[in-house]
């Protein structure tokens, strides 16, 4: 592990952090960029355990962070988002992670009054219809199960990689959640390639979701996820009849936020910004 200072963890996520403790985010972001991933959890589950758990959704990212941790700690506690409509694949891999490492996922699932206020009105595929719906679809089966969630913990750990997809590209390796009262996140794979995350979980037999062997590159609900076609990026597979948006749900940042720009025009954005900065 790094030569590094424990640090206490928050036992009150609700309460905004004071600029000094924003700093010890930012100092550990720092500490921890050029360190294994390994190291990482290492440090958290000894600061956070047990008020901090893996969020979990499929994807070989998050399956490879829950082997890693569960060989620092067996204990370590995992998390999934049941929206309601995921592949029936998702539920025999979580069978799977139950019969090999003895962790019982955690399974956090929507309000069902509010999925039928909105199914009633809408209708069940309401996603294909606008970007919209789709977002109000996402926000009532992801997000704020998420939200209740997090309200229990003091830090999260998710598989978010930088060359995942244009909006993030910046992510570091620890953060201050500020849409989940202002905890800790940790993407302990931040500067980790794709092969190198398929190099792990094959080395170290971690199981995987079947729908890997049929094309697809990243795992959400059913009616929304398809296998990727040569040549496209990770997640051209998710919310695929949607060409120029950010491809995001809302969990790991506001779409709202964010917006819908598609990579022209982000890319462009930066390409302005840079070009503004040369010649200030």
């Amino acid at each position: 592990m790094a030569d590094t200072d424990p640090i206490q963890p928050i036992h009150e996520p609700a309460v905004p952090f004071l600029d000094e403790e924003a700093a010890w985010v930012r100092d550990a972001a720092d500490r921890f960029e050029g360190a294994r991933a390994e190291e990482l959890l290492a440090w958290a589950l000894d600061a956070f355990h047990p008020r901090i758990a893996i969020s979990a959704a499929g994807g070989v990212d998050g399956l490879a962070l829950m082997d890693m941790a569960w060989r620092i700690n067996p204990d370590v506690r995992v998390f999934t988002l049941d929206t309601g409509r995921l592949p029936p694949e998702t539920y025999a891999l979580f069978e799977a992670i139950r019969e090999r490492y003895g962790i019982h996922v955690e399974f956090e699932v929507p309000d069902g009054r509010d999925v039928a206020k909105l199914a009633t009105a809408y209708g069940p595929n309401l996603m294909y219809r606008s970007v919209d719906l789709r977002i109000a679809c996402c926000n009532i089966r992801k997000v704020e199960p998420l939200k209740r969630k997090l309200a229990t913990l003091d830090a999260w750990i998710a598989g978010l990689r930088r060359e995942q997809w244009v909006s993030r590209r910046n992510i570091a390796k620890v953060e201050l959640d500020r849409e989940h009262g202002n905890i800790v996140k940790l993407n302990p794979l931040a500067d980790w390639s794709l092969d190198e995350v398929w190099d792990y979980v094959r080395t170290n037999e971690v199981p995987y979701h079947e729908l890997f062997d049929r094309g697809f590159a990243s795992i959400g609900c059913a009616p929304c996820t398809r296998a990727v076609l040569p040549g496209e990026p990770e997640r051209a597979g998710r919310w695929w009849w949607e060409q120029d948006t950010d491809k995001e749900c809302g969990i790991h940042c506001s779409v709202q936020l964010l917006g819908t720009k598609s990579d022209r025009e982000r890319e462009a954005e930066d390409a302005n910004a840079a070009l503004g900065g040369m010649s200030a």
